[in-house]
């Protein structure tokens, strides 16, 4: 496959994320936040099967990769918590935009402070920008506002996801990364059945087809088809070039909140996301 190809599927992959934000928060309007998480770790390891299948490679498990698995599923459980109760009280696309734009920040601002890096002056400006538009985004000029909103659970996200991130960058000497994500689901799934499992699972089975397209969306499409494109095309185009193509997520995200739920497009939301995936480029830039 040539270079032009994966980046019309890069594309794909990331108006899939960009809309699972859009089918989270249909998913939160009926069943406890239990029931939604176990579904959905649920059928993204059903649906990571035929990907195994399909790129035969042994599946192989040591004491190093099953401790990032462990780490992982509890961070990515605590996002999908947190991810849920924000969406559930705020906007999908002011979500989307805020933990999109701000967890690549917080994940440079912790690398740099755990492994003491030391950073260029225009990485400083990018942090400088990235707060800027974190203040913004957040709307931390009315602090009430922020404590009592859904905002204080977007950041708790930003900071969850810098977690995972680190995290998963480090897992990949030890695991390949489809494994890694596969395995993550399934223990995640596990250890979401063992608290959710006197909280009605089959209750699912009673709702209509707008919960199971928004369900299988979020955990097929836009979680297990677009984390695989974004990992064969990391391995052609290389990681840098490759994570360039998450500055559509926000796009893609506020996009598809507006045209399916009908939620305003908020000029604060895209000046302090603007700022914030500027303040990336900054960071990212490298030195002569």
């Amino acid at each position: 496959m040539k270079e032009k190809h994966y980046s019309y599927l890069l594309i794909l992959a990331m108006l899939l994320w960009g809309g699972g934000w859009t089918a989270l928060k249909i998913l939160t309007y009926d069943l406890p936040i239990e029931v939604i998480i176990f579904w959905r770790f649920f059928i993204m390891s059903i649906s990571f099967l035929p990907i195994l299948y399909f790129i035969k490679i042994p599946l192989t498990l040591n004491r190093t990769s099953l401790s990032y698995i462990g780490g992982s599923s509890i961070l990515n459980i605590a996002f999908m918590i947190s991810s849920f109760l924000g969406i559930k009280y705020g906007l999908a696309g002011a979500g989307s935009v805020i933990i999109t734009t701000l967890s690549p920040v917080v994940t440079f601002l912790l690398v740099a402070l755990i492994f003491r890096k030391q950073l260029h002056n225009v990485q400083y400006f990018g942090l400088f920008l990235g707060m800027a538009g974190g203040v913004i985004l957040l709307q931390l000029n009315d602090i009430n506002l922020f404590f009592n909103g859904s905002n204080i659970y977007f950041l708790l996200c930003a900071i969850i996801w810098a977690g995972v991130t680190i995290l998963s960058g480090h897992s990949h000497k030890h695991i390949h990364p489809v494994h890694y994500s596969f395995f993550i689901s399934v223990v995640a799934t596990i250890a979401s059945f063992i608290y959710a499992y006197n909280s009605k699972l089959s209750s699912v089975f009673l709702q209509g087809w707008e919960f199971w397209t928004a369900m299988i969306y979020l955990a097929v499409f836009g979680q297990t088809v677009a984390t695989t494109i974004f990992f064969m095309a990391s391995g052609v185009l290389g990681s840098g070039k490759t994570s360039s193509y998450m500055f559509l997520v926000p796009f893609f995200a506020l996009l598809s909140a507006w045209a399916v739920l009908d939620e305003p497009i908020q000029i604060h939301i895209v000046i302090g996301g603007t700022l914030s995936m500027i303040a990336v480029l900054f960071i990212n830039k490298k030195q002569k």
